[in-house]
């Protein structure tokens, strides 16, 4: 019976092997022109976050001592991207392939020796586990020249082929032009991403040449180079969609929908209940705690934290937030970065909060706009309030007490604070301080005059009439 392959994430490295040190260089310097941006293909977000960082952030479980990202056209947004992470940007320029890209990294990796990973910054979604499996196979008994990472996708098409024996070791690689029919018709396929040796990879680099047709030097021949020294390379193995590529706007759109599948999945078995899970979207770093219950078509944005037992209404979009165990929010809310609800409050719906805090309890439940305001445990904000917090040049902060009770209708002119226990009547437009207990009344004076509106009626009728 055939063996499977290896595949990556395997404890391959034997008992008693040195760990060495790990670089990684990240190739970006493609142009993207099929994505038709001015954004670098390389930092269009899937789940709120650029799919590079979705490959970095795998990365950095391996503590690499050294990153290297090679870039091309739009170096400038992915030095801000990268700014203040210790990263080294190199310009491939011009662009001759992904072993003259690979290249690159070469005087930034100075002094370095270890082990290198090759990563691709459009392959965001190739894990930690994957990573580690390709370096310690690299570091295995045999000492493989490179490890290859492989897949099988569904439809091989014009993907390099793999052919190996059954015990991984790389027999040849060859590009789908150059293969014969026998060579076709196996399904391993090359990712492009490959564990190599330091000191052997610059070396082996030096050897390859663009005699092809596109004129390319191919990061791949360095395999067949190494495996004529008789140094032979190995394959590990993982699933098609842990390397699949995003070159155009309908591939991005295509691994959003992935992650979110994925990550719905991951909610659900957890502890949270989605009742139309396709409708709910997620970010790279939401966290739901268990028995949150979540409606449809909510939208979760970067930077929410949601504990245990809250509801999560329909139609709510949350970003920044943090909600405390068994609060409720919405239908039709919105949480903006800095709310934080507390514990059994309540934001219902068509209400906004902005750098707000609500106490244990605290309810706001219709129509309503509290933005860089604390809100104390108990206190219930009537239909239609606004915290009026900007000026047109600075913002305010509104300090409304535990149990205050704000009537519908008013507006809360910040700097101003409503005391403990106060009562402030609706329609009311509060420019000054409130006293704990007290009840605030700012509105103008209601007049009533008899029969005044028939008398009205009549003579607007009798001037239309004439």
């Amino acid at each position: 019976m055939r063996r499977p392959l290896p595949r990556a994430g395997r404890p391959w490295q034997a008992r008693g092997v040195t760990k060495r040190p790990l670089a990684a260089i990240v190739l970006a310097a493609g142009k993207g022109t099929r994505m038709k941006s001015d954004l670098h293909k390389v930092l269009h977000p899937i789940a709120g976050r650029p799919m590079l960082m979705h490959l970095l952030a795998s990365l950095e479980d391996l503590s690499p001592a050294r990153t290297v990202v090679v870039v091309g056209s739009g170096r400038q947004q992915l030095e801000e991207a990268l700014a203040g992470r210790g990263i080294d940007l190199v310009v491939q320029d011009p662009q001759l392939g992904t072993g003259h890209a690979v290249q690159q990294a070469e005087a930034a990796l100075a002094g370095f020796e270890g082990d290198v990973l090759i990563l691709y910054g459009d392959v965001p979604f190739v894990s930690a586990a994957t990573m580690r499996g390709l370096v310690e196979r690299l570091q295995g008994d045999d000492e493989p020249a490179t490890v290859v990472l492989g897949f099988r996708p569904v439809d091989p098409a014009a993907y390099g082929r793999v052919i190996a024996d059954v015990g991984g070791r790389i027999r040849k690689m060859v590009e789908y032009k150059d293969a014969s029919q026998e060579e076709r018709a196996v399904t391993l396929c090359n990712s492009g991403l490959m564990a190599v040796r330091r000191r052997d990879l610059f070396a082996l680099l030096e050897r390859v040449t663009n005699d092809n047709a596109a004129g390319e030097y191919y990061l791949p021949d360095i395999v067949m180079l190494a495996d004529g020294d008789g140094r032979p390379s190995a394959v590990v193995e993982t699933s098609a969609d842990e390397v699949a590529g995003i070159n155009s706007r309908a591939e991005l759109a295509e691994q959003e929908r992935a992650w979110q599948q994925r990550r719905r999945a991951q909610a659900m078995a957890d502890g949270a209940t989605l009742i139309e899970p396709e409708t709910v979207w997620f970010s790279y770093d939401t966290k739901l705690s268990r028995d949150v219950r979540v409606e449809p078509n909510v939208w979760f944005g970067p930077g929410v934290t949601v504990e245990d037992g809250v509801t999560i209404h329909g139609f709510s979009h949350l970003e920044g937030a943090y909600v405390s165990a068994g609060a409720e929010v919405g239908p039709y809310a919105r949480l903006r970065p800095g709310a934080e609800l507390g514990r059994k409050s309540k934001v219902g719906n068509f209400v906004e909060v902005k750098k707000a805090k609500l106490g244990e309890g605290a309810k706001a439940n219709h129509l309503t706009y509290l933005g860089d305001a604390d809100i104390g445990a108990g206190a219930n904000i009537g239909a239609g309030t606004i915290t009026c917090n900007y000026d047109g040049f600075f913002k305010y902060r509104t300090v409304i007490g535990e149990g205050a009770f704000i009537g519908s209708n008013s507006a809360l002119v910040a700097p101003v604070m409503i005391g403990a226990g106060a009562i402030v009547g609706a329609g009311s437009v509060i420019t000054s301080d409130v006293e704990p207990d007290a009840l605030a009344l700012a509105r103008g004076d209601q007049a009533a005059k008899p029969g005044w509106a028939a008398r009205f009626r009549a003579l607007m009728r009798a001037r239309k009439s004439g």
